[in-house]
C-alpha cells in the first residue's frame, strides 16, 4: 500500500493559507516576510520531490498550480514528470498545461493508495487534507512550522469532532531562523 503524505508550510497556530503570496489574504506571502532564508530548512521539500511517486491535489490548489508549476522546470522537474491526481466533484476537465487524473471521491483516493508506486504527496489543498485526515487516509505529515501566529486563514487540521489521532514524531530539527521541521507518522 502506498503511503499518503500531507506536506505543508504552517504557522505555529496552524494556518497554511497563502504561504507564497497568493492574492486576497491579509498575510499573503508570510513564509518570506520577517524570517531569514536558511536553505537547509527547505531540505525536506527537495527530498519529498525525489521520493514521491505521485502528486495529489484538491481542485483549488490544482487550478492555482497548473499554470505555474509546469513553467518551473528546474524547481519542480520531479513533480512535473510524475503522475498527478486532482480530487474534485466539480472540475469538468484537466488543465492541458499540466494534465492530471480527476478523482471524484475519497473512495477513489483509497483505491489509489492500494496501487503500486511510491508515496503520494499532498501539497496545498487545505480542505482536501482535512477530508483525507478525517477519513483516516493520511499516513504521514511533513511540516515546516514557522514561528508566526497568523490568526485568520485556512488551517491544516480539521475542527471535526472525532476521536483523537495519535502521531509519532519520527524526524525533527530546528533551524537558526526558528523554523521547525516536524515529520510525524500517523499511528493506526
Amino acid at each position: 500500500m502506498r503511503q499518503l503524505i500531507v506536506t505543508a508550510f504552517i504557522s505555529l497556530d496552524g494556518v497554511m493559507e497563502a504561504p507564497g503570496g497568493e492574492p486576497g489574504y491579509r498575510n499573503s506571502g508570510w513564509t518570506f516576510k520577517d524570517i531569514e532564508f536558511v536553505p537547509e530548512a527547505y531540505e525536506l521539500k527537495s527530498r519529498e520531490q525525489e521520493e514521491a511517486g505521485a502528486l495529489l491535489l484538491g481542485r483549488k490548489s490544482y487550478e492555482a498550480f497548473a499554470p505555474v508549476w509546469p513553467t518551473m522546470t528546474e524547481e519542480f522537474a520531479g513533480y512535473n514528470a510524475m503522475p498527478r491526481y486532482v480530487v474534485s466533484t466539480t472540475l469538468k476537465e484537466q488543465d492541458e498545461r499540466w494534465p492530471a487524473t480527476i478523482l471524484r471521491s475519497l473512495d477513489e483516493v483509497a483505491a489509489l493508495k492500494e496501487t503500486e508506486g511510491g508515496p503520494i504527496s499532498v501539497h496545498g489543498s487545505a480542505a482536501l487534507g482535512q477530508s483525507l485526515a478525517d477519513a483516516g487516509l493520511v499516513d504521514r505529515y511533513h511540516l515546516l512550522v514557522f514561528p508566526k501566529l497568523l490568526g485568520a486563514g485556512k488551517r491544516l487540521f480539521s475542527e471535526a469532532d472525532k476521536d483523537a489521532t495519535l502521531l509519532d514524531l519520527v524526524e525533527h530539527e530546528v533551524y537558526r531562523n526558528g523554523i521547525q521541521k516536524q515529520v510525524f507518522n500517523v499511528v493506526k
